[in-house]
């Protein structure tokens, strides 16, 4: 098959097929009637020779084959487009955009306040969503576009992807003031004998970090499971439960939930918190404003002398 033989708008319709499963949503996107994209699946159809999309309770799901030109085609769209709008300009000051960046809560309850008053200086018509890591399909909804950015420690990104340090996560012990535990050296001994909140958090930096403490013996004398970081600040405030917690986020609930943090006993691994991105995006303006915000923010010494 020869480019020749391919006409582009059949090429920007299967991109947005694989985006949004839908030809009705489609349709709307591209400004064009159903029928007419019906008419270019199945011109693809017959130019691939494969079912390409099939109907499904879920909407219109690629075939394996369409999983194997989908990257590709992807990335030369944007290619392409990046290319005529090359002298397209980002201005923040002025920008609507939305910006969607995918991370935990701990991520939000770190990164949310500081970025929301920097934009609320430089950047005022701009809004942030974000989304759970674990809850979707990650990969492809960067792929997609429909994450900009994410961050926190996703070996799962790999081919395709791109990734900036930003610091390394260590781990600490937390409890409130006037614990029995304050003012003190906190020792394996007074670690395992207290009673901790645990926080299930599978499929991040914190899950394995709970996965060595869970393997340690003696055992946590565990009384309550939480399955997010949010609520821990009131549960320590108000019980003699200790947590472990990052570090990053102890600082910002220590002030406000009247709390104390100290080393934590028991050897952990620090964790790398990166900021991710697909490389469709890599040279999208816009992309390159945020990623380039969020380093110049949350960046540590260390990061910025290896950038």
């Amino acid at each position: 098959m020869e480019l020749k033989d391919i006409d582009l708008n059949l090429l920007v319709i299967f991109n947005q097929l694989l985006i949004e499963k839908k030809v009705s949503k489609v349709a709307e996107n591209l400004g064009l009637g159903q029928p007419a994209v019906s008419n270019a699946l199945a011109r693809l159809r017959k130019l691939f020779g494969d079912e390409l999309f099939l109907r499904t309770s879920t909407g219109m799901q690629p075939t394996p084959f369409a999983d194997q030109l989908a990257e590709s085609i992807g990335y030369a769209l944007s290619m392409i487009h990046g290319a005529i709008n090359a002298r397209d300009s980002f201005d923040p000051a002025t920008s609507q955009r939305s910006f969607t960046i995918g991370m935990t809560d701990i991520g939000e309850i770190y990164f949310l306040p500081i970025l929301m008053k920097q934009l609320q200086k430089i950047a005022p018509g701009i809004s942030i969503s974000t989304v759970r890591n674990t809850a979707i399909n990650l990969k492809d909804a960067m792929e997609a576009g429909q994450i900009d950015l994410a961050i926190g420690l996703l070996p799962q990104l790999k081919a395709g992807f791109f990734q900036q340090r930003l610091f390394m996560q260590r781990y600490v012990c937390m409890f409130r003031k006037g614990h029995a535990l304050s003012g003190k050296k906190l020792s394996l001994q007074d670690f395992f004998g207290a009673d901790h909140v645990a926080i299930i958090s599978a499929g991040t930096g914190h899950g394995q970090v709970d996965e060595i403490l869970d393997a340690a013996s003696p055992r946590r004398k565990i009384k309550l499971h939480v399955p997010h970081f949010v609520a821990v600040g009131h549960i320590l405030q108000s019980t003699d439960l200790i947590a472990t917690v990052p570090e990053r986020m102890a600082e910002r609930m220590a002030k406000p939930f009247g709390l104390n943090y100290v080393e934590h006993p028991v050897k952990l691994p620090q964790i790398a918190i990166n900021l991710f991105w697909h490389a469709k995006y890599h040279k999208d303006t816009a992309n390159q404003w945020i990623r380039s915000t969020m380093f110049e923010l949350y960046a540590d010494a260390r990061a910025r002398s290896k950038s």
